[in-house]
């Protein structure tokens, strides 16, 4: 059981932004009258389109700047998240404060970079439309050694 909720608290910590935002259009909609199923459904789904919409752009954009921008969106919100997460764990376990602070850093560091990764992970093929993959030849009509 404790596995299962160590699980789920990264989970949440890697998906910070869009569960941030999911949250957010959640109550909003509840506060307006939504009712709870509804709003709840159209928080789960905002937040999904946020992760969605995130790595698209990500993979679309051919500016790097963009892509930091983009990838800092949802890597800084995922830090901070793990940071506050494993200093939690870290006082439940490691006596002195300064060792509590380096297990934050570190937590905040591969909570960072993994939802860093989630980002950027090509979301669809890397060949495009109307490219054709062939076998390499060698240039100029020469053959390789045994052939």
């Amino acid at each position: 059981m404790p596995e299962t909720f160590c699980w789920a608290v990264f989970a949440l910590a890697i998906h910070a932004l869009p569960f941030f935002v999911g949250t957010t259009v959640g109550i909003y909609l509840f506060q307006a009258g939504a009712g709870p199923v509804g709003a709840i459904v159209v928080g789960f789904v905002t937040a999904g389109f946020t992760f969605v919409i995130g790595r698209y752009a990500f993979s679309a954009a051919c500016s790097p700047i963009v892509r930091l921008v983009i990838g800092l969106l949802f890597a800084v919100p995922a830090a901070r998240v793990g940071y506050g997460v494993t200093l939690a764990l870290g006082h439940l376990g490691i006596p002195e404060g300064s060792w509590q602070e380096s297990f934050a850093m570190l937590g905040a560091i591969a909570v960072g970079g993994i939802a860093w990764a989630n980002v950027s992970m090509q979301t669809g093929s890397s060949v495009r439309d109307g490219v054709v993959l062939s076998p390499i030849h060698p240039p100029n009509g020469m053959t390789t050694a045994g052939g």
